[in-house]
């Protein structure tokens, strides 16, 4: 049967020759002793006797028996293969309690004491550890943007009127600039300069000149090769 099971299935070839076993609740120190134990299976022994009638249990650690209470349940175990079987069935409930002497209490003390350290604890280090990995301290697209962005920060906005000032004489020199030779002869936040440059000039979003800035008929100081034919032709 245990060769054909399943995952999931319960080995239950020994169901017949399991035993009675007692589920018994013990201290949490106690629990830890026994798991600390260098031989696994049987750690320990404990005798039950009946003296003038009443059960003598050991004295360190007296039991107090409980009922079932009308349930049913079963010890299992798990195997090295992840084999799950039948232990027994529990015919007995049991608590194993300490009694409350000034060797257990200071045992309470200690474990007190060590529930209340902190579980991390922070340490100076002597030299830098190489051996872990180590995160980059920012990534490349991150540099570009914080740099863009300081540089941004740098340029603070000036007072309209001079903003103008610098832009017309500017176009004194040439007749057209795209907007990165503007920030750079104006030193002003990109889109503030967008912002007047919409006032007082024309985008050129197609021809020869395309993607640059060229002041409105306004407020130029030259005449455009269409305009001075124009004219021409009238005279």
């Amino acid at each position: 049967m245990a060769s054909m099971k399943e995952k999931g299935e319960v080995n239950l070839t020994g169901v017949k020759q399991s035993k009675g076993v007692w589920l018994v609740k013990v201290p949490k120190y106690l629990a830890q002793q026994w798991d600390k134990a260098t031989e696994k299976g049987e750690v320990g022994k404990i005798t039950i006797e009946k003296k003038q009638g009443k059960t003598q249990a050991p004295r360190d650690h007296p039991f107090t028996m409980n009922s079932l209470g009308g349930q049913t349940m079963a010890v299992f175990s798990q195997g090295d293969k992840e084999e799950i079987c039948l232990e027994g069935t529990v015919v007995h409930r049991a608590e194993c309690r300490p009694v409350v002497t000034d060797n257990y209490m200071k045992l309470k003390k200690v474990q007190m004491k060590e529930s209340l350290k902190p579980q991390r604890l922070s340490q100076q280090l002597e030299r830098a550890i190489t051996t872990v990995f180590k995160p980059v301290a920012n990534h490349n697209f991150n540099v570009e943007y914080e740099k863009k962005k300081k540089s941004e920060g740098k340029m603070v906005r000036a007072e309209r009127q001079v903003v103008l000032d610098m832009l017309f004489t500017a176009f004194e020199k040439h007749q057209y600039y795209n907007i990165k030779d503007l920030v750079d002869i104006t030193k002003q936040p990109v889109t503030y300069l967008k912002e007047i440059m919409r006032e007082i000039g024309t985008y050129n979003s197609k021809g020869v000149h395309k993607s640059t800035w060229e002041l409105k008929a306004e407020y130029r100081h030259y005449q455009s090769p269409e305009e001075e034919d124009d004219e021409m032709q009238t005279a």
